[in-house]
């Protein structure tokens, strides 16, 4: 079957009429960049057009919940940008949406609420930010423009450096230790600060902690010998 039929013969397995049927495939297919390919067999597609035609059938006849596995997958960066703006449109929509994801920028960017998996088990479960709270750490990424590897911080008392890049530095310092301590030490070392921000953990940096920490055994179930997360993303 082409691409337009098999489209609205799923959607009408749903309830819709052809015509409405007809009417949001239009919409979907220009909204896609895809309307070239409404007469083409799916399997005549590239693995990115392919996804964008699994999505559709999923969302077409409109519903309350959707389910998805790795919907990005396969998607580059502009299609994986409308992607995600069609799922925040969904949830503004009042709809919910659960999708599984090893890329956990997008858990950030998208999720309210997730799940996260390790082997079969749960590792981790709740809302995003307050799960980043949890998990927060005394850390500061700071830019000096003329001192960019700031050695010397690895002498300050009550500061380790973790990670060291092109465009910052990231530490992390005591709880008792005020972070003002790093800007004054920064100056008091002649350096120009263009940056200086306390910051949250990430999903990822969370997910290498938790993981990391607990060294779990395989599950018996087959095929779960690599990390999965789980994330579900709902209406407020």
């Amino acid at each position: 079957m082409e691409v337009q039929e098999q489209l609205i013969f799923l959607a009408r397995l749903s309830g819709m009429s052809p015509e409405h049927a007809r009417s949001a495939l239009d919409e979907w297919l220009e909204r896609f960049q895809i309307t070239a390919y409404r007469h083409k067999k799916v399997e005549e597609l590239s693995k990115g057009n392919q996804q964008k035609v699994q999505f559709l059938a999923a969302i077409l006849h409109n519903p309350a919940l959707l389910i998805m596995d790795e919907p990005f997958s396969g998607l580059d960066p502009v299609n994986a940008a409308a992607l995600k703006e069609a799922f925040l449109e969904m949830r503004q929509r009042g709809k919910t949406i659960i999708f599984s994801t090893h890329q956990l920028e997008q858990v950030e960017e998208l999720c309210e609420d997730m799940l996260l998996i390790n082997k079969g088990q749960a590792m981790v479960q709740g809302n995003v930010q307050a799960i980043k709270r949890q998990h927060g750490r005394n850390t500061v990424r700071l830019t000096l423009d003329n001192d960019p590897e700031a050695l010397w911080l690895d002498t300050l008392d009550g500061v380790t450096v973790t990670k060291r890049r092109q465009d910052y530095v990231e530490m992390q310092f005591q709880a008792h230790l005020n972070p003002n301590v790093i800007v004054e030490a920064a100056l008091q070392h002649g350096g120009s600060i263009s940056r200086f921000e306390v910051v949250e953990p990430s999903l990822t940096d969370i997910f290498i902690e938790v993981v990391g920490a607990t060294a779990l055994p395989d599950a018996p179930a087959p095929g779960a010998d690599e990390p999965v997360s789980g994330t579900a993303q709902k209406s407020g």
